[in-house]
């Protein structure tokens, strides 16, 4: 099943507008749902069988040994484990569930129409999903002006049809949360991988106390580009003037090179598999989907879509994605197949740690004040998407499930108005603030059709640079330490398999020491732009 998913849904990305792929795609979901339902009964029957009886087989039968820490888990999570003819509905609710996802996704990336970007000079740019980082991040201020408008625009005219699609994601959330017994959709999305809720308010809070770190940062940029007023298309404006070309190669070049420290084998499946076994759909196409990501499926390649771009921005992707491949392709290769789907809370780490080494290792190769300071506006991009963006849905999120637990109607005008208010905190009055384009960027993230998935890249972001930043002071020690973690895959609880690597995510430590790193960025590009 896993296998025909992941091929429907690749072919479906590359191109939203390919009918035959759609339909494979929801073919296979549809299968999915019925696969989950007749497999139901096997949870409730094992729970029957009582954890003592499981665990004396388990002591008998060498073959049955990895499975000690699933029956663990299993009956950790017994209460909330319904009746054998209760799960089959629920795993039959699988298909139509997934219908608000595709209905997203269909009328985003296949259906909204795009008023072309503008130049200065009046010439005009196409609008799509695969071509927005480019044009946000064009010199022309008008080219950035306009495709923020459009796309903002674009929403805004189904403002109604994507709240009441989104709304009812919620309301599923709320629904299963309250049918298997949980407190909360919180609760229910971080219980099954034994997260506590703390975690989750942990990063709330400390990112709320490190706001003003952020407003420095709107000034020094808004001083560095010459403006006298900041708009949210300038957040990716080019500070450099002569930003760095960097091809395809080049850049998986850069990349095996810094996990040089992760050791030869990592670094070379890395390099093979982008310039040999195509893990990696490299290029922007009409029709693509918006954004990256590694897909695949033990018994694959870790595949990777994306759009490169040729610039440092794509290079960060690139190594982003293939930190998820990496982490795939060693788990695959170590682990059984019950232990293969790692949760997203160490997911991000993975991606966000390849990151967080290549950035160093550039830093230390490219000495040119414009090639650094557009490494750190590249990075400034990607703590602003993981350390801004995130948490501010995150926060959005948690108001809007909560909302709807506690039966309030809601609007589109409410949720336009809930994100504009919290935009505007983390701007700190260094933004101007459009009301309603800025509103609705909720609508933009697929990312929160995943209840309480946001949240999630923050953390790892935070565990990230706390383990980039150990194995490039300890060494060979502390490599394996991280290695031994991405090859743990599901086998353990996530708060465990990072203390395994070497960091503690129960406490907000990492990210209070993310943040000093995010401060660190900020005083370099304001000594850089002043001497430039």
């Amino acid at each position: 099943m896993g296998k025909l998913i992941v091929y429907a849904s690749l072919a479906s990305n590359v191109n939203t507008a390919d009918e035959e792929a759609t339909a494979m795609l929801t073919q296979s979901r549809s299968l999915l749902g019925m696969t989950q339902a007749a497999l139901a009964y096997a949870e409730p029957e094992l729970l029957q069988i009582g954890e003592a009886q499981l665990l004396a087989w388990v002591e008998q039968d060498p073959a049955l040994t990895a499975y000690q820490h699933y029956i663990h888990d299993l009956f950790r999570q017994q209460q909330h484990v319904l009746l054998p003819e209760v799960e089959e509905v629920m795993g039959r609710l699988t298909d139509p569930f997934s219908s608000v996802y595709n209905t997203m996704s269909s009328l985003t990336n296949a259906e909204l129409v795009f008023q072309p970007a503008v130049s200065g000079t009046g010439e005009t740019q196409i609008v799509a999903q695969s071509s927005m980082r480019a044009l946000l991040s064009n010199p022309d201020r008008e080219i950035r002006h306009t495709a923020w408008e459009s796309f903002a625009d674009a929403y805004l005219a189904f403002k109604a049809t994507l709240t009441s699609n989104y709304l009812t994601s919620v309301k599923q959330d709320v629904f299963m949360a309250r049918t298997r017994g949980y407190d909360s959709a919180l609760h229910a999305a971080l219980f099954p991988h034994n997260l506590p809720v703390q975690v989750f308010h942990n990063l709330i809070d400390t990112f709320r106390a490190n706001l003003p770190t952020w407003h420095r940062y709107w000034a020094i940029r808004r001083q560095a580009l010459g403006l006298e007023v900041l708009h949210p298309y300038d957040i990716w404006a080019p500070i450099t003037s002569h930003p760095p070309v960097i091809p395809f190669e080049d850049a998986v070049g850069h990349i095996a090179e810094a996990m040089q420290a992760l050791g030869q084998p990592y670094a070379q499946a890395l390099r093979q598999g982008c310039l040999e076994q195509r893990w990696v759909d490299v290029f922007p196409n009409q029709g693509k989907r918006q954004g990256a990501f590694s897909s695949g499926v033990q018994g694959t390649h870790p595949f990777i879509m994306m759009s490169y771009t040729e610039d440092l921005g794509s290079l960060s992707t690139l190594a982003h994605e293939l930190g998820h491949s990496m982490h795939s392709y060693l788990t695959w290769q170590h682990q059984p197949q019950i232990y293969t789907r790692y949760s997203m809370f160490v997911a991000e780490t993975a991606s966000n740690f390849n990151q967080a080494l290549t950035r160093a290792h550039l830093f230390e190769t490219h000495a040119d004040p414009q090639f650094q300071i557009a490494l750190i506006e590249e990075a400034m991009d990607n703590f602003h998407r993981y350390f801004f963006i995130m948490p501010t849905l995150a926060r959005f999120e948690h108001e809007v499930h909560q909302r709807i637990e506690r039966n309030q109607a809601i609007t589109p005008a409410d949720l336009i108005n809930l994100m504009t208010d919290l935009f505007s905190e983390g701007y700190g009055g260094e933004m101007h603030i459009d009301h309603d384009r800025v509103g609705i960027t909720w609508a933009q993230f697929s990312h929160l059709y995943v209840a309480y998935y946001t949240f999630q890249y923050s953390t790892g972001i935070s565990a990230a640079h706390a383990l980039a930043q150990r194995v490039r002071a300890e060494g060979e020690h502390a490599a394996q330490a991280y290695l031994a973690f991405l090859r743990t895959g599901n086998s353990r609880y996530p708060l465990d398999a990072l203390q395994l690597a070497g960091v503690d995510m129960s406490t907000p430590d990492a990210v209070e020491a993310t943040f000093g790193v995010l401060a660190e960025l900020v005083d370099r590009l304001a000594t850089l732009t002043q001497t430039a």
